[in-house]
């Protein structure tokens, strides 16, 4: 890996991670947020309906160990759906390293579900370990699940931002990760509530595939963002993206 932007010269995920510090950053309503995305090069978000068949072996050391940094990650139901995700942390010596850098063992799993759709088969409710906080409107019951689950409900449309108030106020997140999908990245986004955005650039096409981008839903206005850091390995981007001042 080398990076482009802004020095030119050798780079290493391991290096890049441990210096990235977002929960130093909270804000006073919200948690810093952070967005993890990928893209092929003509605009597709996925392939056969999922994210990780895009990314190299080095997008995905990238994503898990980005992980290690945030009190909470947050998706989409879709996204868990297509990705079955399992323990958010497995490694037992990144779990140490989080309590040493003053973050729980297991990052909080933030779940937005709509109509409480879940696989609930999925291993991150199964293995029995963390915690998830389910968002939703659904007035269906949840079921009971070996890992600790808690729900919020909605009496109308969920809001992004009383979700992000929430988990700063009553969880005390510092920062949360999004992993997608494409319409949750687009709430955060219309609320203008992304502070970094982590965004892949897979070096293939996928042609007629119907598949999303990697934002869908409305913004009021073009949202332009300034390039904080430009990595490349084998081809394959590695940028991230902060607001423009």
């Amino acid at each position: 890996m080398r990076r482009l932007f802004p020095e030119p010269g050798p780079a290493s995920v391991d290096k890049i991670v441990t210096a990235y510090r977002p929960f130093d950053h909270p804000r006073e309503d919200r948690p810093f947020v952070a967005a993890n995305m990928i893209t092929t090069l003509d605009g597709r978000a996925s392939v056969r309906g999922r994210s990780k068949d895009l990314g190299s072996d080095l997008d995905s050391e990238f994503l898990l160990k980005l992980r290690r940094r945030f009190d909470a990650v947050m998706v989409g139901a879709g996204t868990i759906r297509a990705e079955r995700y399992g323990r958010l942390v497995r490694d037992a010596r990144a779990r140490a390293e989080r309590e040493r850098a003053g973050l729980s063992r297991d990052p909080l799993a933030v779940i937005v579900s709509g109509e409480l759709n879940l696989p609930f088969d999925a291993p991150i409710f199964t293995e029995g370990a963390g915690r998830i906080l389910v968002f939703t409107n659904s007035e269906e019951p949840a079921p009971e699940t070996a890992t600790s689950m808690s729900v919020r409900r909605f009496d109308e449309a969920i809001s992004i931002d009383t979700v992000l108030l929430q988990l700063r106020s009553e969880h005390g997140i510092r920062a949360v990760l999004c992993e997608g999908g494409p319409h949750l990245f687009g709430q955060l986004e219309a609320a203008d509530a992304v502070d970094d955005l982590f965004l892949t650039v897979s070096p293939e096409l996928i042609g007629g595939e119907p598949s999303p981008r990697i934002l869908e839903g409305a913004l009021v206005e073009p949202r332009r963002k300034r390039l904080e850091e430009l990595l490349e390995n084998e081809g394959e981007l590695f940028a991230r993206y902060r607001p423009r001042q």
